[in-house]
């Protein structure tokens, strides 16, 4: 038996002398860093927040500390740059009363660790109809795996964005209790994780995972939209098909593909779940004490070719359109968005992570035994238990072969003798880093 014990020392940022008294969430949950780089050199996460009596402004690179340096994403040419943008969230947003925003392309909110928040569309529709569009979590992810294991991927301008839950960001299993406000929409309304109070405005009711209001339609071909509305048949969509085997040469899309592949498959139902056709509702929340309108990242037990897991459930994070009012002069959504300049007095806010000087925290990974025909048994020692940890086992080509939370201080363990002989790596991701590990499987 061979035992690997790794130590591994993660510089922190220390807290800060500057204190700030009753300041609201959207100014203070970001999670900054001035002195740390990450992917492609950039400082990660956010680097700058200002506030003024209207605006809070978000300054970021848009590189999440969890990208590991040097990474490759599997089936992906694209690379992750730093986009060195700045965005602007209101402080008091206010309901829409015209005509719904829909959430384009391109990002539509921010993660409070500066990441880009993107819908469930990838860039392509079936046969350029505009009619069938793609849902990125199936074609990006599930078909052409390029993801990482925190559930992001940049797109051909270099821009990082998850289209759905940030597994990295927090606890995607823990049902235990209410979970943490994660970002903002660019209407200004929070987003929180999947799990919150089962009665919206009372604090004392129990705890459950928040369910979407979205089904898959009931049909056997694509011939209508959600809405009822009766399509020529230049507009259907592709055959309903279980299998996918071969792409179209000519407009490399499939010539057919299973119920939940495109956008249109889904269908609204009030009530049906939690949430409203936004994935929202009004709540109480720890940081809306008097109540907000909330999104929600939406969660279930799912089974895949990855296996059965807990995995994000249309329509993921935000609605096809805004419960709030966007404003375009904001200057947050549309193309070239994203740069706004600050043109008024703001005071900086300096987050209690970020100022100069440092701590240390030590983070022990032991793997047993190596080899393994069988079981393979791993802890992880930390001193920061406060985040979420990710494991993930891939095979010698890279390819995804497990993925699930690792609990720290404890043995976790995992059976391996479902795998063939060869070499693997073990790779935990943090909200600090991310940690592989090589194994070996002979039986």
């Amino acid at each position: 038996m061979i035992k690997i014990k790794t130590k591994l020392i993660i510089a922190l940022l220390i807290i800060s002398n500057v204190t700030f008294a009753q300041l609201p969430s959207v100014i203070t949950c970001w999670q900054q860093n001035t002195t740390n780089t990450g992917f492609d050199g950039a400082l990660t996460n956010v680097q700058e927040v200002n506030y003024s009596a209207t605006y809070v402004y978000v300054k970021t690179e848009d590189i999440p500390s969890w990208i590991p340096i040097g990474y490759n994403w599997p089936n992906n040419p694209w690379f992750a740059q730093p986009m060195g943008y700045q965005f602007r969230i209101r402080r008091n947003p206010i309901p829409n009363v015209g005509p719904e925003t829909k959430t384009g392309y391109g990002h539509i909110g921010l993660w409070k660790n500066g990441c880009s928040i993107y819908n469930p569309k990838d860039a392509k529709h079936y046969k350029d109809s505009l009619t069938w569009f793609q849902n990125a979590w199936f074609w990006e992810h599930l078909i052409l795996e390029t993801f990482d294991p925190c559930i992001g991927h940049p797109n051909g301008s270099g821009e990082y964005h998850t289209h759905v839950s940030p597994s990295c960001l927090y606890d995607i299993t823990d049902s235990t209790q209410v979970s943490p406000l994660i970002g903002y929409a660019f209407d200004s309304y929070p987003i929180y994780g999947g799990y919150g109070y089962s009665n919206p405005m009372d604090t004392t009711s129990a705890i459950k995972r928040l369910k979407s209001s979205y089904r898959l339609r009931n049909i056997t071909a694509r011939t209508t939209l959600p809405d009822g509305t009766i399509l020529t048949p230049s507009l259907y969509g592709p055959p309903i098909d279980t299998n996918i085997t071969s792409l179209d040469p000519l407009n490399n899309m499939p010539p057919g593909a299973p119920l939940g592949a495109y956008m249109e498959d889904y269908e609204y139902v009030p009530g049906l779940g939690d949430l409203d056709e936004h994935n929202g509702r009004f709540c109480i929340t720890k940081e809306y004490p008097n109540g907000i309108y909330a999104y929600f990242t939406t969660l279930d037990w799912v089974t895949d070719h990855y296996g059965t897991s807990i995995k994000p459930v249309f329509p993921y994070v935000i609605g096809t359109t805004y419960y709030g009012e966007v404003y375009p002069t904001d200057g947050n959504t549309g193309p070239n968005s994203g740069f706004v300049v600050i043109s008024e007095p703001v005071t900086p806010y300096v987050n209690i992570t970020s100022s100069v000087g440092n701590i240390q925290e030590k983070v022990d990974i032991e793997m047993f035994p190596i080899p393994t025909s069988g079981q393979l048994n791993f802890q992880i020692d930390v001193t920061d238990y406060s985040q979420a940890y990710i494991g993930t086992i891939y095979d010698s080509q890279g390819r995804i072969v497990e993925q699930a939370p690792v609990v720290p201080g404890k043995m976790n363990s995992y059976d391996a003798s479902v795998l063939a002989n060869g070499l693997y790596f073990f790779k935990i991701v943090t909200n600090k880093g991310v940690y592989t590990k090589k194994f070996i499987v002979k039986k």
